[in-house]
């Protein structure tokens, strides 16, 4: 019986699980964007999500606090300098996770983890649709440019 385990141990002892960890929160943090399986994704989420919390607020504390999470002081500097002003208005849910598909080899579960603000296609895409914001309606204008068969006939 699971009583009581509330986190997934990814099949690993405490140490490494946490150097596996510290490892994916500090590539996730450094190129925005990276591929792995589902089960690692989404403990990464758990793992990540207060660290961007604690880097909204740049200071020494806290930044003693994530580099003790994470090892890995460009890392903390590019979460800090570039990660934390881009999500100072949002309250959280800073990550995404798509899933891939499944490995060939193994056949194990794969998905994409990006950081939210930080997809220029989809931030390109909503941008240009809030410029429109055109309604669809049912019965909305007809096409003026098309004349029906039976005008067609009477002239």
């Amino acid at each position: 019986m699971r009583h009581g385990k509330k986190f997934n141990h990814l099949g690993r002892k405490k140490k490494h699980r946490e150097a596996l960890l510290k490892n994916l929160a500090s590539s996730l943090i450094e190129h925005k964007r990276i591929n792995t399986t589902l089960a690692k994704a989404k403990a990464l989420r758990v793992y990540i999500e207060p660290l961007i919390t604690k880097s909204k607020d740049n200071s020494t504390h806290s930044r003693r606090m994530v580099f003790k999470s994470l090892n890995n002081k460009y890392a903390v500097t590019e979460l800090f300098d570039v990660v934390a002003p881009k999500v100072a208005d949002r309250p959280g849910g800073y990550t995404r996770i798509i899933k891939m598909g499944f490995r060939q080899g193994d056949a194990a579960a794969m998905a994409m983890i990006e950081l939210v603000d930080f997809n220029e296609l989809l931030l390109a895409a909503k941008a240009s649709s809030a410029g429109k914001s055109k309604r669809r309606r049912r019965r909305g204008k007809k096409n003026e440019n098309a004349t029906p068969v039976a005008k067609k006939e009477e002239e």
